[in-house]
């Protein structure tokens, strides 16, 4: 191959690859600057003709009106424990079940079927739930409360963080914590101190989207909770559509808040996502 056709080539490759990322971000971000800037907009620039991409005269009216009439704070209260409460539940004990069938010896066949039929939970509609859930929670009086919220939010979040930690603690070689044992270090310490660690990218990755779930669900919070104090920040922003009107400055206003904090959560946790993503997720 000519040095001319190898520059055009490679020139041709690296436009591809440039085209594609440009693609991709303004895929997924320009929708999130639109929703920003709306929420930034008078109603009259909203419905104006033609499009008015940024405001020329930009208010926080939305904002003030979001907090104001609406008892939004307690919605993003609400939304942030029950979110944290189900992400450690979740990691707390699915953490100790995935490395229970990465390391434990079972007969032969048992490991697979059995990380495959947790896994099998998680693919069940959460849908089919909600009534055996309900009337449980309505026997032992934890309707309107974060408790029903948190308990339902776990139990469809546990059988993912149990599948995906397993397949990290596989990609971790034996010898590590074998080299502990002998070393005279206990099974929980090679399990806190040379497990725990090398895992942390797939553990902080999975954690992530724990919290995302749970911060984002509305199917459960719109049936088990009724109260201001126990609805969440998507039932928050759903009560904005009312039969009278859609006030789509204060919706775009309250997914710019309810978005804010999984950006700042990403940014904050982005390099052990990205190493989190590719370690061991696909091992069986």
């Amino acid at each position: 191959m000519t040095p001319i056709k190898l520059y055009l080539r490679n020139l041709l490759h690296h436009g591809a690859v440039g085209l594609s990322v440009v693609t991709a971000v303004l895929y997924t971000a320009l929708p999130l600057l639109w929703m920003m800037s709306t929420s930034f907009k008078k109603r009259i620039d909203i419905v104006s003709s033609p499009v008015v991409w940024f405001p020329s005269n930009p208010t926080l009216q939305s904002y003030w009106l979001l907090f104001v009439q609406h008892p939004f704070l307690q919605y993003l209260l609400n939304s942030f424990l029950v979110a944290a409460s189900v992400t450690f539940l979740s990691m707390l004990f699915g953490t100790l079940a995935g490395y229970a069938l990465a390391r434990t010896a079972f007969p032969r066949g048992v490991k697979r079927g059995l990380g495959f039929w947790i896994l099998s939970q998680r693919m069940v509609p959460p849908v089919v739930m909600i009534i055996p859930l309900y009337l449980m929670f309505g026997h032992v009086n934890l309707l309107n409360t974060r408790t029903a919220l948190v308990i339902g939010y776990t139990e469809f979040n546990l059988p993912f963080v149990v599948w995906m930690t397993r397949s990290y603690f596989l990609d971790l070689p034996r010898e590590l914590e074998e080299s502990a044992l002998v070393d005279g270090d206990s099974k929980w310490g090679a399990f806190c101190r040379i497990a725990l660690p090398l895992a942390k990218p797939g553990l902080i990755a999975t954690a992530m989207f724990c919290f995302l779930l749970a911060w984002n669900e509305l199917l459960f919070a719109l049936i088990f909770t009724d109260t201001i104090q126990s609805n969440t920040l998507p039932i928050g922003i759903a009560s904005l559509i009312t039969q009278l009107e859609v006030d789509w400055s204060q919706i775009c206003a309250a997914g710019s808040v309810a978005s804010l904090p999984i950006i700042v959560l990403a940014f904050i946790v982005q390099k052990h996502i990205v190493r989190g993503l590719t370690f061991g997720a696909v091992k069986g």
